[in-house]
């Protein structure tokens, strides 16, 4: 599917169809949760369990940064 990136105010945003939205089980207001992927990103419906192990699994990445580094280039 192709979209188009529009001015929202000060800003850029992304017009959903109406049909994505549904399939996505989403309506106006709601909250969607951005993962950032290697060729892109994966937009979700929010769900707050899974951003909180996202939060910890970011939070061990930043500590342990130098050793997954190191074991990246193995």
């Amino acid at each position: 599917m192709k979209l188009k990136i529009t001015t929202v105010g000060n800003s850029a945003g992304v017009v959903l169809p109406k049909e994505l939205l549904a399939r996505l089980r989403l309506d106006k207001g709601d909250t969607l949760y951005v993962t950032e992927l290697p060729d892109g990103v994966k937009l979700q419906a929010y769900d707050p369990e899974f951003a909180e192990q996202m939060d910890v699994a970011e939070s061990a990445m930043r500590r342990r940064r130098t050793l997954l580094r190191k074991l990246s280039e193995n």
